[in-house]
């Protein structure tokens, strides 16, 4: 039917047709990622799914359907498919590289997701990862855990030190015992004074 058309028609439609599918695909893609959400919403309010596991499936969902509308949206304007998917292989192979190049941050981002399914802690909890025997450690109530880190915010009986925080490698939490107290009460052994040793006569 297209060849019946006249010419500045068929040329019109060969340059309106792949925009207009760039936003169909655009457009489905929001609609995919708006349902992904919903599905991962409900799962944290029917199954008990943390917190911290649904923003990581927020992130990583919005990741791939952003990443696989894009290659379409390519594909419809022209570019190659075997372009894209060199371009693709050797960003994966760069990746790869840079990231055993950096392997205590790929432990802690494993050992991230390990806190996420195995849950030794959870937020607003109080923890002390121990050093050894009952040598105490770092400790303090857990407000924030990420890729790399787990935020502790210390509670200090020293006024110089109120307020701050601590920033411990994920890591290290599969290193070391930790100690938990769950609740929203402060452990009474953290506020009590500490212990003086006797002068040596």
């Amino acid at each position: 039917m297209k060849q019946y058309l006249p010419a500045w028609v068929q040329g019109w439609l060969g340059t309106v047709t792949p925009i207009v599918q760039a936003v169909l695909i655009v457009l489905a893609a929001w609609l995919l990622q708006q349902l992904v959400r919903r599905i991962v919403h409900r799962l944290m309010n029917k199954r008990d799914v943390p917190p911290e596991m649904g923003v990581a499936l927020h992130r990583v969902s919005g990741g791939l359907i952003g990443f696989g509308a894009l290659l379409l949206v390519l594909e419809r304007l022209g570019v190659s498919g075997t372009v894209l998917w060199t371009a693709f292989t050797s960003f994966a192979a760069v990746g790869a590289v840079a990231f055993f190049a950096a392997w205590s941050v790929l432990s802690n981002i494993f050992c991230t997701v390990l806190i996420f399914t195995t849950r030794p802690f959870r937020l607003y909890d109080y923890i002390e990862v121990v050093e050894n025997g009952e040598k105490p450690g770092l400790k303090g109530r857990v407000v924030d855990v990420n890729l790399i880190y787990t935020t502790l915010q210390e509670v200090a009986r020293d006024p110089a030190h109120a307020g701050s925080s601590l920033q411990v490698p994920n890591s290290m939490f599969f290193q070391r015992v930790v100690r938990r107290w769950r609740g929203s009460e402060v452990p009474a052994a953290w506020l009590a004074p500490p212990a003086t040793e006797s002068a040596p006569k």
